[in-house]
């Protein structure tokens, strides 16, 4: 048989071997074998997540921290100089995104207040003004969360908790005492924003400087003989 008769594929070798009655035989070259090896059992030459998990557990165990150069937010070298900026406040979206998410929060808080001192008075609800008091305070609250959560504000923590105590305490006290002697006109215009300050500054603070904060409202509160309601 020529090479141009030969079977092609496996069906033709099969018709021939049934015309001529022989069997298809073995392939002619026997598939290669693997290579077998023993594995390899030597330890790892880097640490592994269990090394690095143990290395942890004992720093957590003695009441130090994982790393101290992460502390404030920034990476530092061993002598304390300041490597990259760290995105601070263990944030991962940096102060440009918390300042878009912070602004829209606030924003939605602000809108909220304003409608809640319309019903408070029983006022027709004037939707337009209420918008566009809205989207006035958002361009002001994204700059003021930026530069607040900034690189420059991160390095001075304690001096930024001091600020965001004295602006707490000051909006929450004006807030009282408009909300307890001013006109009904005049609190619809001062407590949407006041209000939202004081929330968020609240927020923005550690436990202990939040609780004097209010402690401090409260003892004004109950000094100038206000009400809550």
């Amino acid at each position: 048989m020529s090479d141009a008769e030969a079977p092609r594929n496996r069906k033709e070798r099969r018709a021939v071997a049934r015309e001529s009655g022989r069997p298809v035989g073995p392939p002619t070259s026997a598939p290669k074998l693997l290579k077998l090896a023993q594995p390899d059992r030597s330890k790892p030459k880097e640490k592994t997540l269990l090394d690095l998990y143990e290395e942890r557990k004992a720093l957590l165990d003695q009441g130090q921290p994982f790393d101290p150069k992460y502390a404030d937010g920034l990476v530092r070298d061993e002598g304390g100089n300041i490597l990259e900026a760290g995105l601070g406040d263990d944030e991962p979206i940096g102060p440009v995104g918390q300042a878009v998410f912070w602004a829209a929060a606030l924003g939605m808080l602000h809108f909220t207040f304003d409608v809640l001192v319309y019903n408070q008075y029983r006022q027709e609800i004037e939707w337009p003004p209420i918008f566009k008091r809205t989207l006035t305070m958002l361009p002001i609250l994204f700059m003021l969360v930026w530069m607040l959560r900034s690189e420059t504000a991160s390095r001075f923590r304690n001096i930024r908790q001091v600020f965001y105590f004295v602006t707490s305490v000051a909006a929450g006290c004006y807030t009282i005492h408009v909300a307890n002697k001013g006109g009904y006109f005049f609190v619809m215009k001062r407590t949407p924003p006041l209000g939202t300050w004081w929330i968020w500054s609240v927020i923005e603070m550690d436990v202990a400087f939040a609780a004097a904060s209010i402690g401090a409202e409260l003892l004004y509160l109950w000094w100038k003989g206000y009400t809550m309601f």
